[in-house]
């Protein structure tokens, strides 16, 4: 297989992957959804990518995101975890995004009280 090398590298520059030091996964629009409804992960994946552009963070400015089919919890979604801390969430309405997105994203604090434990 062949790679163009010049044009993958001009891509991952217009992405801006090296200046993504966080990314958040948000699982979306779920080809089965079993957390919650379409409607209500599409409505929290179109916050945080409003968001995320409003506050300079998007990739050139240091956060990446991703829209997952699944994140395989299925429990009291939309769910999400932020890496390179690995730290999971439940509930991302738009109220727990913003959260995020200042506490964990912005101040490095991940949120607690919708933080996924396990044990």
């Amino acid at each position: 297989m062949s790679v163009n090398h010049e044009a993958l590298q001009a891509k991952v520059r217009k992405v801006g992957l090296p200046d993504i030091r966080r990314h958040i996964f948000l699982c979306v629009d779920a080809s089965n959804p079993k957390c919650c409804s379409p409607d209500k992960s599409l409505e929290s994946w179109d916050y945080l990518k409003k968001r995320l552009s409003e506050l300079g963070l998007s990739e050139q400015g240091g956060t990446g995101r991703t829209k997952a089919d699944c994140l395989r919890v299925c429990m009291h979604g939309p769910v999400a975890v932020v890496y390179p801390e690995g730290v999971w969430y439940h509930s991302c309405s738009p109220e727990v995004l913003e959260r995020i997105i200042q506490d964990h994203l912005i101040g490095g604090n991940p949120v607690e009280e919708f933080r996924i434990t396990w044990s």
